[in-house]
């Protein structure tokens, strides 16, 4: 059972030969196992909680993963220039109930999971987050990479809320060997 739409990654023929060298190389060389920030969307589905703070301008996601925190801008565009963030340049608002944030600028040293799919610097993601129950989000991201696949592809999850008695971030340290 997978998370993305569909049974294989669009991946070009040069971008599928990474991917294959990627899953060969993938202990040492995914970017997590050298403690980077795991870049979005793959932040949001390891294996670590979340908070999220809002406020009318923005929308802070905390992560217990290497105390990383993301701020989504409300209502505003997207910095102008060329700067590539681990998390990219997030910019969000509501369509109705759903949260879309509308990611660019990433840079190209993240993957989207240990076996080695990763993207180009082309990366563009957007999220919808849609709140189904008090414990649940739905979770979709659509990613665009014109260097890397052929077409846009769709992942999707259920997020869940932590309820256990008195939950809160602790501090994750990554060490890498």
């Amino acid at each position: 059972q997978g998370v993305v739409d569909g049974t294989e990654l669009p991946y070009t023929p040069a971008a599928a030969a990474k991917r294959k060298s990627n899953y060969e190389n993938r202990a040492t060389a995914d970017p997590e196992s050298k403690c980077y920030l795991p870049g979005v969307p793959r932040v949001t589905y390891m294996p670590f909680p979340f908070q999220i703070v809002q406020t009318p301008e923005q929308i802070t996601v905390l992560y217990e993963y290497a105390h990383a925190v993301r701020n989504i801008f409300m209502g505003t565009p997207h910095i102008d220039g060329q700067l590539f963030w681990w998390l990219g340049d997030s910019r969000g608002h509501w369509d109705g109930d759903t949260l879309v944030v509308d990611v660019t600028d990433f840079n190209d040293e993240t993957w989207f999971d240990r076996a080695g799919n990763f993207h180009s610097d082309a990366l563009h993601v957007i999220e919808r987050y849609t709140l189904t129950d008090p414990d649940h989000i739905n979770y979709e991201a659509t990613i665009e990479d014109p260097k890397t696949f052929t077409r846009p592809w769709k992942m999707a999850m259920i997020l869940n809320r932590h309820k256990e008695k008195n939950f809160r971030l602790l501090e994750y340290e990554c060490f890498s060997f």
